[in-house]
């Protein structure tokens, strides 16, 4: 297992941060860690890179205990955090050679994460002179100096343009066929781009964890449909396959269907019927940023 977490908690004063939170993470998985802010990603990450520790529970990270054994958890663990800290009056494989005289790590190693991370165009330029998306490559080359088994990445897209997006991704997924990778994100289409997994936290309790798979091929659908004339919920429970209407304002309703065929026909031969106009009518399936929203809204 390489990632372990069991009901912790942590509290700053009166406020609790995280209440209980417990989940596992295998071995070579890509799982994402959402939530609005404000509950408790950036904390519980802290947890396992041992800059924090629990005020309750317990976490392990490939076996080592975060609160007895710190260093063995860090030498097994890299993190970009954030807010990226780095040297900006610094070259870039100067940086490099500083962080792996801390690490104690080869020589040889500096030139394997600087090709790794596409970074050899760049490895003399000083760290001001790169784009917001080469500093995160410098973030991340040096998270993986030391060769860690896991990865842990809090916001690693943050503020990127689409180009940037697109190749930190691509990084982040290349690095993740080899090592264990935990990353925080508010960009939904990255989790489902990247993740194998989605773990989702709000006021610091643990309100989803499932398989990415198992969320894209859900088939529940809503239909979004606007007539000329209001009508009565009860009246739109008896279409089949329904599970939930909800009137969203004046004419407009949203149908959550769970069946896979598309029900639109079936909704505009309900108006026909009824002698009704259709003003609007479209379908949504639901998604990872659907499933968000409904855990997450207050």
């Amino acid at each position: 297992m390489s990632i372990s977490v069991s009901n912790i908690s942590k509290s700053y004063h009166e406020q609790k941060a995280l209440d209980r939170v417990s989940f596992e993470i295998e071995q070579g998985e890509i799982v994402g860690f959402l939530g609005p802010n404000g509950a408790g990603k950036s904390t519980m990450m802290k947890i396992l890179t041992t800059y924090l520790n629990p005020s309750e529970g317990k976490a392990k990270v490939n076996g080592f205990d975060t609160d007895l054994h710190a260093i063995d958890v860090q030498k097994s663990v890299g993190y970009l955090p954030e807010h990226n800290p780095l040297y900006l009056e610094m070259y870039v494989r100067e940086y490099l050679i500083f962080n792996a005289q801390v690490y104690k790590t080869s020589p040889s190693r500096i030139e394997q994460v600087i090709d790794l991370t596409g970074l050899a165009t760049h490895a003399n330029k000083k760290i001001k002179q790169l784009s917001k998306g080469y500093r995160q490559r410098v973030g991340l080359a040096c998270a993986l100096l030391h060769d860690p088994e896991v990865l842990i990445l809090d916001e690693p897209t943050t503020g990127l343009d689409p180009n940037q997006l697109l190749e930190i991704r691509d990084l982040i997924k290349s690095v993740g066929k080899e090592k264990t990778v935990f990353l925080s994100t508010h960009i939904m289409q990255e989790v489902e781009a990247m993740c194998d997994r989605v773990i989702i936290i709000n006021k610091g309790k643990i309100v989803a964890d499932k398989k990415l798979s198992d969320i894209l091929d859900d088939t529940e659908q809503i239909i979004q449909v606007e007539f000329d004339y209001r009508v009565e919920e009860a009246f739109l429970l008896k279409l089949p396959h329904v599970t939930e209407v909800k009137n969203i304002h004046d004419f407009m309703y949203h149908i959550t269907f769970d069946t896979q065929v598309d029900m639109r026909s079936t909704v505009f031969d309900f108006a026909h019927d009824n002698k009704l106009k259709i003003l609007q009518l479209s379908r949504k399936n639901k998604n990872l940023e659907h499933l968000f929203i409904e855990l997450t809204k207050d």
